[in-house]
């Protein structure tokens, strides 16, 4: 007679899923406010969608994950910054259209759940809701044995957030002649990882602990530096119209993230050497002889989002963001042209 076969025997563990979930719960529950109608754990998340205070809210969604920054969490056994990473990436994906977060979700697999694993993900991703003022409203735990390798995982995040109608950023009234201002990046954010750790780590031979030269940080604390969200730097300018676009510098770098906010008609020259650039994509560079229209093209170096003003609103914005100690770069200059981006 065959013995009784139970889903456990197939590699999922109800039970650590369970114990999971209670500590999701734990950690959600300081991302609440006012507006939750529910608790992690429902099918469906409610939200209070009455927005008194605007004359046409418009709600902005947007979807995105971590990469392969993931894979550097795995070697390091740290796993309590991604979550955090995939909140302000979302965050900052809504934001250059003027619209606060609301409320966030999010996705997890793995191939053997791991509680604790999974509470410092989640660690991470409340840390992210509450500095942004988003609530965690939901999300999905899954374990798929055979799909992962041992001690993997995957996590998206899924973002809604409001703007009046009134009030969007869009990238609609750029004209020759605004001004591109910069403001810096930490590091890689969660972009060009799958390049970024060749060099690395196949190229150059590296160990996450190994010390990277001229830079004071490991391998994998460089690897980890975190995405910073542009929210509140942001916050105070969003309503007065002094913004005409903002561009999150992510996949694609500076040359293919600002033509996406541009109308017909409009091109833009960044002036080399006027912002910063980060000692860690020098060194990458170096690692690999990397050309420098790849680097643009793969890494943010340095610019983790652009704000396309007139040259009257300058002076305000930049003393706006120094007032909140966020330094910011003029860099470059919208001109006539097909929506391309020239670094010179």
């Amino acid at each position: 007679m065959t013995k009784p076969i139970s889903y456990a025997d197939s590699g999922v563990d109800i039970d650590a899923a369970t114990r999971a979930t209670d500590r999701i719960k734990e950690l959600a529950r300081t991302t609440f406010n006012q507006r939750t109608l529910s608790e992690i754990g429902s099918f469906g998340g409610m939200f209070d969608g009455a927005f008194p205070n605007m004359s046409q809210p418009v709600l902005v969604a947007s979807a995105d994950g971590v990469g392969t920054k993931l894979k550097i969490a795995f070697v390091t056994g740290v796993h309590n910054t991604v979550g955090r990473d995939l909140v302000n990436h979302c965050v900052n994906d809504i934001l250059v259209q003027g619209a606060r977060p609301l409320f966030f979700l999010d996705y997890i697999a793995t191939g053997k759940l791991s509680p604790d694993v999974v509470a410092s993900i989640i660690e991470g991703v409340t840390n992210g809701c509450r500095e942004n003022g988003c609530v965690l409203l939901g999300g999905e735990t899954a374990e798929m044995p055979g799909f992962y390798q041992d001690g993997e995982y995957d996590i998206a995040g899924f973002i809604v957030g409001v703007v009046d109608r009134t009030k969007i950023i869009d990238g609609k009234t750029i004209a020759p002649g605004d001004v591109l201002l910069a403001l810096p990046s930490a590091g890689l954010h969660t972009n060009g990882y799958s390049l970024a750790r060749k060099l690395f780590f196949d190229v150059a031979g590296y160990q996450p602990d190994t010390s990277l030269p001229g830079i004071g940080l490991t391998a994998a604390e460089a690897l980890l530096l975190p995405h910073l969200s542009y929210l509140k730097p942001l916050d105070g300018l969003l309503d007065n119209g002094s913004i005409k676009g903002l561009a999150h510098i992510t996949g694609g770098g500076l040359t293919d993230n600002i033509p996406r906010i541009l109308p017909d008609g409009t091109a833009v020259k960044i002036r080399k050497g006027s912002w910063p650039v980060l000692p860690l994509f020098e060194h990458l560079r170096e690692l690999g002889n990397v050309s420098e229209s790849e680097m643009n093209r793969t890494f943010n170096m340095g610019v983790g989002m652009v704000i396309v003003c007139v040259r009257e609103n300058v002076t305000a914005i930049t003393n706006h963001l120094r007032d909140l100690k966020n330094p910011c770069y003029e860099i470059g200059e919208v001109v006539e042209g097909n929506q391309t981006v020239s670094i010179e």
